[in-house]
């Protein structure tokens, strides 16, 4: 979705359950605070004078906080509909222009075959080897529902398909293919496939090998139907709520995952901008993500055909809820979350936000503390910003998970969908190459000029000629190799490596030649596992092998044909190409080993193992997992999924290799503070006896320490992040100076110290929960620097007992124990007088307030 798109929440809201009860939570909790706010001046105005700006601050910030965090959820919650639903269609159009590129080749290069041009020019005129030919063809090219050859006036003279009646033809295709030197797309309803609305099919003239003259053509029936089903089978795998389209030019519909909910041949709106805008179409309304082809090998595609998914907008959020930040371990959760900044900003600028009304709350629970004696009508009010209080930290805090899941559950949902595309595409891709080398080792004059003991030169530049034709046509392989029944390479296309040597005369592995021997019949083949090999260069790559035999129905195996897929080059234009429009995603083709076959990352290179959790390199077949884990001392979000086979190839062939799509993306270092987020965020306060009965305590955070100081001692809690780093001279432990404001403007200046260095001998790290808590003792004002603010209770004094002897700094400040919750938990009380005394002696100076 782009950051510049426009959302109206008020559209969107209504159909998004768990926004609604957020939005409801803040409402009425925006609802209290101005009720408190009123009642304080409308019931106690002098006493509640002191408290009635930071009611009027927390209220004013509230207001823009439940408005940002609406906002954000509902473009988030749309954010991760989508992206879904984009990768979805891209999924779509991507995968069928990658196998329509394929049929380009094929009838390019079918249509020169001997045989078939020798049978349509009537030299041959017996149809039966030509229909075993063919059907021999299809066998291996599953994806082809018709084949047919043509005289120049449109006559059938032979044709695959038993079932379809057709004799002739005078569809214009015909004429069109027989004046043209190249192929010819054609999609539309013909007469050449007479039970089918509408056929895909690929034309090619064929030339009579006496003059060259076009004297008939050869037209592939591309299986188009059966095709979409299986892509949209895919899809249906991974979203039942939304319906995947095929569409032409025209915006219609060409093929649909569901033709009972929106029928072939319908026009429908498209968004090719991937704005978040409700569309309607048959009186329903949906939001809608299309995809144009980004074309492959120079092959565009059929002119103007997208890919679109479309999801009824009140379907669209109504998903289960995501599990992922409940997956996390919490340290994980709690140290990407100091990342939001760089993967979601709106999220960032939320818990700040919060972390402002918190400080505020927190600084009126102090204030309230000296004000416990006063008159009941203002014990009230003291009441209810507690309780006030306590119930807006909570409401916070789930409406933050909510947002941070959100988030996190839309990026591991687009991980999933990003490496089941890639594992589809790989599929694919591989299917074609089995195909190629099985029909290639069937060129009839490879098997004859083999057959010879010693061919002679024109024999092999008769070879290598038909190697370089193939090559020409077919671009994705770094060569193809002729070789003999001993395993020497007697023709190759582009015979010479990039070191200048020649392939001519090198050795099949011993392993792959006895494979290739021990073929029982023309349907099968073998491939070199993967590994380095000098027909790739020096690079790693599969080999696809199929046996050459010499001509007769039982012939022997006279050597065989491997073509050396360029795997460096075509894996990373399939990642790259897959990731295109997802910038900082990076991904890779591992084994279930976790050796890397390719990858986009630098980290990462080929033949390096990538270290992954066992379950997701031992996923089932066709299964896809995502997750944030911590990958090279950051957190990523990770996804993984294993292929599962195309058609027949790695399902029913014999032939079985698994390979995995990972995706990862980077979203923050480490955080080394994290495990002690984890423990403050745990720590639980409770209020023991009415307030009239104990000591008043304000707590707070140092690492993951709770201590706590007498709250008459406190003045404010103020943001680190407004520390001014200036030389401190000859204070030790301090870390700057900070600007103290009393109605709009700078009253004076503190120093700030760093309590957690003072007490641990090492300098805080700094996050964005860091506090700065005022004190005031006597005629002294420091500000001392703790990693987070808790709250503020009331304490029975038989629960504060004194602190074991401590040595070091530690066991002069921490006086007493609090034993809290109920005795669970021990909270270190700071004696503010040592401290003091402490700061005053180690400065050898006046702490004093600086003047403005």
């Amino acid at each position: 979705m782009s950051s510049s798109a426009t959302v109206h929440t008020d559209t969107f809201i209504p159909f998004m359950r768990d926004v609604a009860r957020c939005e409801n939570a803040l409402r009425e909790l925006n609802l209290m605070w101005r009720l408190i706010e009123a009642s304080a001046k409308m019931n106690c105005p002098e006493e509640a004078r002191s408290l009635l700006p930071m009611m009027s601050a927390t209220r004013e910030g509230f207001q823009r906080l439940e408005s940002e965090l609406v906002t954000s959820l509902v473009q988030e919650s749309i954010q991760e509909v989508m992206a879904e639903i984009g990768t979805s269609a891209r999924h779509v159009i991507d995968i069928v222009v990658r196998n329509l590129y394929e049929r380009t080749a094929d009838v390019g290069f079918l249509a020169t075959d001997q045989n078939l041009c020798r049978f349509v020019a009537g030299i041959d005129t017996d149809p039966e080897p030509v229909l075993e030919r063919l059907q021999e063809y299809r066998n291996k090219y599953t994806v082809y529902d018709e084949i047919l050859l043509l005289d120049a006036q449109g006559t059938v003279l032979v044709h695959t398909d038993a079932d379809s009646r057709i004799e002739g033809s005078h569809d214009p295709l015909i004429a069109q293919t027989l004046q043209g030197r190249g192929y010819i797309e054609t999609f539309r309803a013909s007469n050449l496939r007479p039970s089918k609305t509408h056929a895909l099919l690929y034309s090619h003239r064929m030339l009579d090998p006496r003059n060259g003259e076009a004297v008939g053509v050869l037209c592939l029936s591309f299986a188009f139907g059966s095709e979409m089903e299986g892509i949209f089978q895919a899809h249906q795998h991974q979203d039942h709520h939304s319906i995947a389209l095929l569409l032409d030019a025209q915006q219609r519909v060409i093929a649909s995952s569901d033709p009972l909910w929106i029928p072939v041949g319908a026009p429908v709106p498209v968004n090719h901008s991937g704005a978040p805008k409700p569309m309607v179409c048959g009186g329903r309304t949906y939001l809608v993500q299309t995809a144009v082809a980004q074309g492959y090998q120079g092959y565009p595609g059929p002119q103007g055909w997208a890919g679109q998914v479309m999801v009824p907008i009140e379907l669209a959020f109504s998903t289960q809820p995501s599990q992922t930040i409940d997956r996390l371990e919490p340290s994980v959760a709690l140290g990407l979350l100091a990342h939001a900044q760089t993967f979601c900003p709106p999220l960032n600028e939320i818990v700040l936000a919060a972390q402002t009304i918190r400080r505020v709350v927190w600084n009126g629970q102090v204030m309230t503390a000296t004000e416990r004696g006063s008159e009941q009508k203002l014990k009230a009010v003291l009441e209810q910003i507690g309780q006030t209080g306590a119930r807006t930290n909570e409401v916070f805090n789930q409406s933050i998970r909510d947002l941070y899941g959100t988030v996190l559950s839309s990026r591991t949902r687009d991980s999933e969908l990003l490496t089941h595309l890639l594992v589809d595409l790989l599929d694919r891709n591989l299917y074609e190459r089995a195909n190629d080398c099985r029909w290639w080792a069937q060129t009839p004059e490879l098997g004859t000029l083999l057959a010879h003991p010693q061919p002679g030169k024109d024999a092999l530049a008769r070879i290598t000629a038909i190697l370089e034709h193939i090559h020409a046509l077919y671009t994705v392989y770094a060569r193809l190799v002729v070789y003999d029944r001993q395993g020497r390479i007697v023709a190759a296309s582009r015979p010479h490596l990039a070191d200048g040597s020649s392939v001519l005369d090198m050795q099949i592995e011993a392993e792959a030649l006895s494979a290739v021997l021990a073929l029982p019949n023309t349907q099968a083949y073998h491939v070199s596992p993967w590994h380095v090999s000098a027909l790739c260069d020096g690079q790693a790559t599969y080999t696809y092998h199929a046996a050459i035999r010499a001509p007769g129905s039982h012939a022997a195996v006279v050597g065989g044909i491997g073509i050396v897929f360029n795997a460096p080059q075509e894996f990373v234009a399939m990642l790259h190409g897959s990731t295109l429009d997802k910038p900082g995603i990076q991904a890779a083709f591992i084994n279930r080993q976790g050796h890397v076959l390719s990858s986009t990352h630098a980290s990462y290179p080929t033949g390096s193992s990538l270290g992954l959790p066992p379950d997701l390199l031992q996923l089932e077949r066709g299964q896809s997992l995502s997750r944030v884990m911590v990958m090279d001392g950051h957190y990523c979000i990770v996804g993984c999924s294993a292929s599962s086979g195309y058609r027949e190839f790695k399902r029913s062939d014999g032939y079985r290799e698994d390979v995995l799509a990972v995706s990862f993306e980077r979203l923050g270092a480490l955080q080394s503070t994290a495990v002690d987020a984890v423990h403050r965020q745990r720590a639980a306060l409770l209020t023991e006896v009415p307030a009239t009965e104990g000591v008043e305590m304000a707590t707070f955070f140092v690492g993951s320490s709770l201590m706590a100081l007498e709250a008459k001692t406190v003045l404010e809690a103020l943001p680190a992040s407004a520390i001014a780093p200036v030389s401190a001279g000859r204070r030790p432990y301090c870390v700057g100076t900070l600007a103290r404001k009393a109605q709009g403007s700078i009253s004076g200046y503190v120093w700030v110290f760093d309590l957690g260095h003072l007490l641990s001998g090492q300098a805080s790290v700094w996050t964005q929960q860091s506090q700065v808590i005022v004190l005031e003792h006597g005629q002294q004002c420091v500000g001392l620097l703790v990693s987070e603010l808790h709250g503020v209770g009331t304490f029975a004094h038989q629960r504060i007992v004194k602190a074991p002897a401590l040595s070091g700094v530690a066991g002069k400040l921490i006086t007493h124990l609090i034993k809290a919750h109920p005795g669970q938990m021990l909270i270190q009380c700071l004696d503010v007088s040592q401290l003091m005394a402490l700061l005053y002696r180690h400065a050898t100076g006046t702490i004093d307030v600086l003047a403005a």
